[in-house]
């Protein structure tokens, strides 16, 4: 990021950006061509995602298992569509058939949205079967990996998945105010058969891939330092391997769960289906949640946050992303909250 700046249009920048395209394809596991980044943090790419797509009086069906999934629902509504909600408890996942149900309810739905990592519950929304429905109902399947992109197998279209983002500053690894997203050309054909414009400007992809991809007409300032630093750490992914770093998530997710189970700790959520990299944990009874997390801060350098929604004050949320997902920090939180509690 302390690299100079180069103009947004400068031969050197514009190789910046085909190279960031080319591995971002790699971490999405896509063919497609727009596979691009977006100034803002995750939730511009969320709005993008939302916003290209719908207009008014359109019916997304979005399947709600945590706090993120009910924003994708409101951005829906903010952009004047309606949004069919198939709703479960935190801690649990939607099923395909649910989502079927819905769609059989609301055939002319434009989209099924999910959130596969759904941080404010640490659970993974299992993709591949909702994927094979709404690809035979000839609907978008939008996926939010937000949390887990870069840290989990997710392989865009394997799964059918027609729009899928995520956020710079977690799994991958770069900083945060920076975003991508993937979409297929089913997912363009439809954004570019809308009956009118796009209400944002700003988002609006049919603007942004004209200089991403063909004629690099001006569109915005691209944030330069963010871009480098976004190259840089979707470089490190693509060292590690795919796989490898996969496997360190699930590994030191597991290490993670197994300590806080041996300090007699309760996991919260579907145990078939807890994240690698985001682990939820429900607080003793007794234990004051912010001189807990207070004391791990001051004291030790380690910070975790406390629960969304209905387990507000009554769970902590740990992250182990990118390169914060080692064994050592493991180890070292452990220490510290045997030592605390």
């Amino acid at each position: 990021m302390a690299s100079p700046i180069l103009g947004y249009l400068d031969p050197e920048f514009l190789a910046v950006m085909d190279n960031t395209m080319a591995l971002l394809r790699h971490l999405f596991q896509t063919e497609n061509e727009l596979s691009i980044t977006l100034p803002g943090t995750g939730m511009s790419a969320m709005e993008a995602a939302v916003c290209n797509v719908v207009q008014p009086g359109d019916e997304v069906v979005v399947g709600i298992h945590g706090f993120f999934g009910q924003r994708l629902a409101e951005i829906v509504e903010r952009h004047g569509g309606t949004a069919v909600r198939v709703e479960v408890g935190f801690g649990q996942v939607i099923r395909a058939d649910q989502i079927e149900v819905a769609l059989d309810a609301h055939p002319d739905a434009k989209m099924v949205a999910v959130v596969h990592g759904e941080t404010s519950a640490g659970i993974r929304q299992p993709l591949k079967d909702i994927g094979k429905l709404v690809r035979e109902r000839e609907k978008l399947f939008l996926v939010d990996t937000v949390c887990s992109l870069g840290g989990a197998h997710i392989p865009v279209d394997e799964y059918l998945i027609d729009i899928c983002y995520s956020g710079g500053q977690k799994c991958i690894g770069g900083p945060a105010g920076i975003s991508c997203i993937t979409l297929n050309d089913r997912a363009m054909a439809v954004i570019d058969s809308r009956s009118r414009p796009v209400d944002t400007w700003y988002l609006d992809l049919t603007l942004i891939r004209k200089y991403w991809l063909s004629d690099r007409g001006y569109h915005h300032t691209a944030p330069g330092s963010l871009i480098y630093a976004l190259h840089e750490a979707l470089r490190l992914v693509q060292e590690e391997g795919l796989q490898e770093r996969f496997a360190r998530h699930q590994k030191c997710g597991d290490l993670l769960k197994a300590g806080l189970t041996q300090l007699g700790l309760e996991l919260f959520g579907d145990p078939e289906n807890r994240l690698p990299m985001l682990t939820c944990v429900m607080i003793p009874d007794g234990v004051d949640d912010a001189a807990v997390r207070g004391r791990l801060l001051q004291d030790y350098g380690i910070e975790i946050v406390g629960g969304f929604g209905p387990l507000k004050g009554k769970a902590w949320r740990i992250g182990l992303m990118g390169y914060s997902c080692s064994e050592r920090n493991v180890h070292y939180l452990i220490a510290a909250l045997r030592e605390i509690l």
